[in-house]
């Protein structure tokens, strides 16, 4: 018998495919081993999009709401995603000069989400990231939010990169706290991680060639305690020659690594997540892998393991996510250029560990999707997302995955949305629905069908 397999509702008809040019933002600016075609900058990426349906194999689509135009004229493309209480906080990207801010939507009638405020506009950057929870500190109760701002252009002493801290208890009417500035001469912070421990508030940076510009002086990740968001604090900064004995001053510049088996390779701070008591890091580290932190002491973290890649399997250690009660890690790898000399041919995929020893994570398996050889430029994974035995996935051109990790050594997919010309960024899951920003087309509004179609 042959095994049986859910197909979304795509796959019964033609595939139709449109060839555009959309900017999509690949996160290796200085474009090393070509595992990144584009760049931090706003390289546009040639794309192939698929002719999708609305309502696909057991995810509905049930609104979607492009973003305001806050200047006449100005289309901002989304971000990531987040939620918290009843609303929706979408970052922007670098399209039509960036600036867009984190737009907030009343997501009260979640099929008719409505766009209330937009804050962290800052000139000459773009505002990817948002994490907002609520925090109570003898300087702040309620709920706050963290804002990655980077530069489009570093080079401009008129602009600045860090992260930007707001009041969003009214998320009617966010009020600037306070912002924290990267000095690296890089962009400034790409991707964070806003974390509660104990009595205090931390943000978890990731600021992208921090360490390769500044010749060392400035990391790539920095713990900032934002317990008095007004006055936000370094406190820590890692450097992965510290901590890992396959790093040094011998084999990494702050970006090209050579590893323990001579094979040449990127290595920054992508992002960075916490488990949810604040207790366990997880720094995703491109070709490092996934660097696991004890920062019970946050000012004197642990070094306890990493994941780690064969020497035929590009790196590009993305984003995580926990599961299974933090037993199970979740690794996306985001590979643009699938061809490279002396590695397997494959875009990004999404690969799964067992964590319970987190000295030594095991590899349990990898998914992968059916469309990667037919959506080029769009075909890698991007973000993950976790609720129960479901992992979310934003795949770009690919659309939202819907993995069921009951057996984490055999992921299955369950359901897949494609709109027409999809680009999803991000992927969050708020009560019953999936939230899907959409570069192009803003927010998506998704629900689970329960219906699928089964080939033999």
């Amino acid at each position: 018998m042959k095994k049986k397999t859910f197909i979304h509702s795509v796959l019964a008809g033609a595939l139709t495919f449109s060839v555009l040019s959309p900017t999509v933002l690949a996160h290796d600016e200085l474009g090393g081993g070509d595992e990144k075609s584009g760049s931090l900058a706003g390289v546009e990426l040639e794309a192939s999009f698929l002719e999708g349906s609305k309502n696909s194999g057991n995810l509905q689509e049930v609104a979607a709401v492009p973003l305001k135009e806050l200047v006449e004229g100005v289309k901002n493309s989304t971000g990531d995603v987040y939620a918290h209480k009843g609303f929706a906080y979408l970052g922007t990207h670098s399209a039509s000069g960036g600036s867009g801010g984190v737009r907030v939507f009343d997501m009260k009638d979640p099929s008719n989400p409505v766009e209330v405020s937009a804050f962290a506009q800052f000139e000459g950057s773009w505002q990817e990231k948002v994490i907002v929870k609520s925090v109570n500190t003898k300087h702040f109760k309620g709920d706050l939010a963290a804002v990655s701002v980077q530069k489009l252009d570093r080079n401009n002493p008129d602009s600045k990169g860090g992260f930007a801290l707001y009041d969003v208890t009214d998320p009617y009417a966010p009020k600037e706290l306070g912002f924290w500035e990267s000095t690296s001469g890089a962009r400034g912070t790409h991707e964070l991680y806003l974390t509660v421990q104990g009595n205090n508030v931390y943000v978890l940076t990731a600021d992208c060639y921090a360490d390769y510009y500044s010749h060392g002086e400035k990391m790539d990740v920095s713990f900032v305690n934002v317990s008095n968001p007004a006055s936000p604090e370094t406190i820590y900064e890692f450097d992965p020659r510290n901590y890992i004995d396959e790093v040094s001053d011998e084999n990494y510049d702050g970006y090209n690594w050579t590893d323990e088996e001579g094979v040449k390779r990127s290595a920054f701070a992508h992002s960075v997540i916490t488990d949810n008591l604040g207790k366990t890091a997880y720094l995703s580290y491109w070709d490092l892998g996934t660097i696991i932190l004890d920062i019970s002491d946050v000012k004197n973290p642990v070094y306890l393991g990493r994941t780690d890649f064969a020497s035929n399997v590009q790196g590009a250690a993305h984003s995580s996510t926990l599961a299974k009660g933090g037993n199970i890690l979740i690794e996306t790898r985001e590979v643009f250029g699938p061809v490279r000399e002396g590695f397997e041919s494959a875009y990004g995929y999404t690969m799964i560990y067992d964590i319970k020893d987190k000295t030594n994570p095991t590899l349990l398996s990898t998914f992968k999707t059916d469309f990667t050889e037919k959506i080029p430029g769009g075909a890698t994974v991007h973000d993950p997302k976790v609720r129960g035995n479901t992992l979310y996935l934003s795949h770009y051109s690919g659309g939202v995955r819907m993995v069921d990790i009951t057996n984490p050594s055999e992921p299955v997919e369950t359901g897949v949305y494609i709109p027409s010309k999809s680009n999803i960024w991000g992927v969050y899951v708020d009560r019953n629905y999936i939230l899907a920003s959409d570069m192009g087309q803003g927010l998506k509004v998704l629900q689970k069908t329960g219906r699928g179609m089964m080939v033999e």
